[in-house]
């Protein structure tokens, strides 16, 4: 079974607008952030996970760019059980935060599985390697869909109210629905902090249930830093917590230690 670890955390990062998105003029983030997660299955952590930005030393059509880096793997006695080593990067412009590039290593047990994912937003024209895809409006790839996410205005949101966000993944364009649920503290490793708190939709399958529930905290200040999410699954339940957060654009002020 193909848990794919590195995109269930990537996914619980997740949440944007509905229609077309809008970002605020100020970025969330700077390069040399660097944010650490764990995914503990019961009282046992099943995989670990870090997000960092670079500045590229590359240029898309002569822009500036911002290189994401997300790496996945299991730990403890999952690591010996069923091997994970995924990477996810993305090359996003400085300005826009679309993504020009992304490339994909996965390495799940036995099965790998690699991918070079090129947007020509001009051109509405997404080339993978399994073929060419047309595409209209705002897609991202999930390293910077998440980031995008961050620089959204979210001061005038309602409780129940839905957002969507589209992404390419393998060989098509897929929409994230989520709902804003309000507001709440939570405790994680760095603190208690006051949190916006999203539903995003899942999918069934071999991992969660009909009527699973993904959860989603997000720090409720200029940093909009996902510090934990909790899902369901066929046996037992999922939880994404931050344990370190290093060279962030803003301080990070928790309500206590």
């Amino acid at each position: 079974m193909k848990l794919k670890l590195t995109a269930l955390f990537l996914l619980a990062l997740n949440c944007a607008f509905a229609q077309e998105l809008t970002k605020n003029t100020d970025v969330a983030f700077k390069a040399g952030e660097q944010l650490s997660y764990k995914l503990k299955y019961g009282f046992f952590t099943a995989a670990e996970a870090h997000l960092k930005v670079e500045e590229s030393d590359v240029k898309f059509e002569g822009r500036p760019a911002y290189h994401i880096i997300a790496d996945g793997n299991t730990a403890g006695t999952f690591d010996v059980f069923y091997k994970v080593r995924n990477r996810y990067e993305s090359f996003i412009d400085k300005n826009t935060l679309l993504p020009f590039l992304y490339t994909e290593n996965r390495h799940e047990g036995s099965w790998n599985h690699t991918d070079k994912v090129t947007f020509d937003h001009k051109e509405g024209k997404i080339k993978a390697d399994k073929g060419t895809y047309p595409f209209k409006g705002q897609v991202f790839d999930f390293p910077s869909a998440y980031y995008f996410a961050r620089c959204l205005d979210v001061t005038k949101m309602k409780i129940g109210e839905k957002f969507e966000l589209r992404y390419f993944l393998e060989d098509s364009v897929q929409t994230l629905t989520i709902t804003y649920v309000g507001k709440e503290k939570v405790k994680c490793d760095l603190g208690t902090f006051n949190c916006l708190k999203f539903n995003p939709t899942i999918i069934p399958g071999r991992i969660f249930r009909k009527n699973s529930k993904l959860y989603l905290w997000v720090t409720d200040d200029a940093n909009r830093i996902p510090i934990k999410a909790h899902v369901e699954v066929i046996v037992g339940s999922l939880t994404m917590e931050i344990t370190d957060a290093k060279n962030l654009k803003y301080p990070l002020n928790p309500i206590s230690k």
